[in-house]
C-alpha cells in the first residue's frame, strides 16, 4: 500500500488512528497491539506472502535480543553474548544478501570465471533493507546494554510500525520504546492531528505534484543513454537535473509523510531529510540526505572500523569502505557501488581540504560569496554522482557524462532565445549554437526549464517542513536554524484558518492529481532500496 493512494488516505489512515484511539483509550496495550496488526496489514497489502517473512525476522531477532541481554548480565557469559550477537547480525545479513545480492553475487561469479551456475529470481521483500537495519542496530544496543525495554507488542510495533517500515527512517530502539509506552500517545490530541495532518499534505504534494511532475522528464533520456544514443549536451543536463529534482522531493516528500503519520498519534520518528541541497560541503550533505542512514553506517560500520582513531590514512579508508557499502546498500549494482564510491571519494577530498584550512588558519574566512558558491559547487558534485545512481549501468552513465561535459556539442534549443534576448545574444556571441536538433530524446523545451528552475529555487531558498513546523517540535533531533531567513519567519506554521485552507487546497490538488492517474499510482523511488 502507498501513502499516496486512495485506499490509503480515504480507508487505511482514518480506520486505523480512529481504531488506535479507541483502543488506547481501553487498554494501552490493545491499541500499540492494533497499531502492529494494521502495520503488518499495510505490509501485506503488497505481498501476504511476506508477511511470515517479517514475522520470523521479528521474532527470531527479539529471541535473540533477549538471549544477548540475559547472558551479558553475568561477567562469566560474557562471552556466550558475543557470540550471540555475531551469530544474530550474520544471519540478518545473510538474509538480505540472498533476496537483494544473491543474483548479482551469482552473475559476477559466472562474469569472473566464465561458470554457468544459476539462481532463481526471487522478489525482493520491500522494505527489506530497512526492517534488517532496524534490528541490526537493535541487536547491538542490546548487547551494549542501550536497549532497555523488552516487551514483545512494543517489539512488534517498534520493526513494523507502518509510517517507517517501507522506506525508513531507520529506528533506535532507545528512541522509540519510551513513546509506545507513553500514555499521552494514546489519547487524542488536536494540535497533533493538526501538525500531522498538515505534514502529510506537505509530503503528499511534493511526491504527487513535484517528484511526479518532474520525474517523467528525465526517464526518456536516461533509456536512449541505455540504448546507446548520445544525448545532447541539453537532454544530458536537462536529464540529469530533472532526476536531481525528482529524488529530493520523492524522498523528501516520504520524509515529511512517515514524520506527519506518525505526528498525529503524538510519535515522534527520528528527522530523516533536512534541506541537502543548501549543504555547503560533502560532508554536511551526508548531515542532511538520508540522515538515519548515515547514523547507522557511522555508529556501526565506520566506528567499528576505527573511524579517525587510527591516523588520517586509516580513516581515508574506513570513509571509502563506508561509502562503498553504503553505495551497495541502496541496490544490487555497479552503478550504486561507482555512486557510494564517488561520494566516498569527494568525503575524503572534503576532510583532507578542512586539514589544510586548518593547517593555513585559512578556516574562519566564510566569505558569503564562498559559502554561495561552496553550495553550487556540492550541488553540482552530487548531480554528477546522481547519474550513476540513475542509470541502468555504468556504460549508459558515462555517455550521459560524455554528453554533460561538451564533447558531443554545446549546442541550446533556438526556442531559448525567446526567454531573454541578452543572454541568448550573449551566447551566440561566444559561439554557442542555437539549432532545431538540440534535443532528440524528449521534448526539453522552455516549460521544461522553467519547472526545473523553480525546484532549484524551491530546494535553496524555502525553509523546508521540519523548519516551518518548528514551533510544535514533530520530530526528533532537527537540526537548529542558525540564522532564520524572512521566508522561514514568515512561513511559520500556526494553528489557524490560513494555515488550514492552505493544507485543504494542497491536498485537494493531489488528491485530483492521483485521481487523475488512475491506477497509475507512483512508487517512491526509496521502495526499490
Amino acid at each position: 500500500m502507498l501513502f499516496n493512494s486512495l485506499d490509503f488516505i480515504f480507508l487505511f489512515l482514518p480506520i486505523t488512528t480512529v481504531f488506535f484511539f479507541i483502543f488506547g483509550i481501553i487498554y494501552q496495550r490493545a491499541g500499540a497491539l492494533w497499531l502492529a496488526l494494521a502495520s503488518l496489514f499495510f505490509y501485506g497489502w503488497w505481498n501476504p506472502g511476506y508477511v511470515t517473512l517479517l514475522l520470523a525476522s521479528i521474532f527470531c531477532n527479539y529471541v535473540f535480543g533477549i538471549a544477548i541481554v540475559t547472558t551479558g548480565r553475568d561477567p562469566r557469559k560474557k562471552y556466550l553474548s558475543k557470540w550471540l550477537l555475531g551469530v544474530s547480525v550474520t544471519l540478518n545479513i545473510l538474509l538480505i544478501s540472498y533476496y537483494k545480492y544473491g543474483v548479482f553475487f551469482i552473475d559476477n561469479v559466472n562474469a569472473i570465471f566464465g561458470s554457468h551456475y544459476n539462481m532463481a529470481e526471487v522478489a525482493l521483500p520491500i522494505g527489506i533493507s530497512f526492517f534488517t537495519f532496524t534490528q541490526i542496530a537493535f541487536l547491538v544496543d542490546a548487547y551494549q546494554r542501550k536497549a532497555d525495554e523488552y516487551n514483545l507488542i512494543h517489539y512488534g510495533l517498534f520493526v513494523t510500525y507502518y509510517p517507517h517500515l517501507i522506506a525508513g527512517p531507520i529506528l533506535h530502539h532507545r528512541e522509540m520504546m519510551p513513546q509506545f509506552d507513553n500514555p499521552d500517545v494514546y489519547r487524542i490530541n488536536p494540535i497533533n492531528l493538526s501538525v500531522g495532518i498538515t505534514i502529510f499534505s506537505v509530503g503528499l504534494f511534493k511526491k504527487v505534484i513535484l517528484a511526479d511532475g518532474v520525474g517523467k522528464f528525465a526517464g526518456p533520456v536516461f533509456q536512449a543513454a541505455y540504448r546507446g544514443i548520445d544525448p545532447t549536451f541539453v537532454e544530458a543536463w536537462g536529464a540529469a537535473l530533472a532526476y536531481t529534482m525528482q529524488i529530493y522531493f520523492d524522498f523528501s516528500g516520504y520524509s515529511d509523510m512517515a514524520v506527519g503519520l506518525s505526528a498525529m498519534i503524538g510519535i515522534k520518528l527520528p528527522i530523516n531529510f533536512h534541506s541537502p541541497y543548501k549543504s555547503v560541503n560533502i560532508i554536511e550533505f551526508w548531515r542532511r540526505w538520508h540522515m538515519t542512514l548515515s547514523r547507522f553506517l557511522r555508529d556501526y560500520l565506520y566506528i567499528p572500523l576505527g573511524g579517525n582513531r587510527k591516523g588520517q590514512r586509516r580513516r581515508y579508508i574506513n570513509l571509502m569502505v563506508t561509502m562503498l557499502l553504503g553505495g551497495l546498500w541502496h541496490g544490487a549494482s555497479w552503478t550504486f557501488v561507482v555512486w557510494g564510491g564517488l561520494h566516498g571519494i569527494y568525503l575524503v577530498i572534503n576532510h583532507g581540504w578542512h586539514g589544510v584550512l586548518r593547517i593555513t588558519r585559512f578556516g574562519h574566512l566564510q566569505l558569503p560569496f564562498g559559502r554561495y558558491a561552496s553550495i553550487v559547487f556540492t550541488f553540482l558534485c552530487v548531480v554528477i554522482a546522481w547519474v550513476f545512481f540513475r542509470s541502468n549501468n555504468i556504460a549508459s552513465a558515462l555517455l550521459m557524462l560524455k554528453a554533460m561535459t561538451g564533447l558531443n556539442g554545446f549546442a541550446l534549443p533556438v526556442e531559448w532565445l525567446a526567454l531573454s534576448h541578452w543572454i541568448g545574444d550573449a551566447l551566440a556571441g561566444v559561439g554557442v549554437p542555437f539549432t532545431e536538433d538540440a534535443v532528440r530524446a524528449w521534448g526539453w523545451g522552455a516549460n521544461e526549464l522553467k519547472w526545473i528552475t523553480a525546484l532549484v529555487f524551491i530546494t535553496w531558498f524555502f525553509p523546508n517542513t521540519q523548519q516551518i513546523m518548528s514551533g510544535f517540535d514533530p520530530a526528533l533531533s532537527v537540526p537548529d536554524s542558525v540564522d532564520p531567513g524572512w521566508m522561514e519567519r514568515k512561513l511559520k506554521w500556526r494553528p489557524n484558518w490560513i494555515w488550514a485552507l492552505i493544507t485543504a487546497t494542497i491536498t485537494l490538488i493531489s488528491v485530483i492529481a492521483i485521481i487523475t492517474k488512475g491506477d497509475a499510482v507512483s512508487e517512491f523511488l526509496y521502495f526499490q532500496f
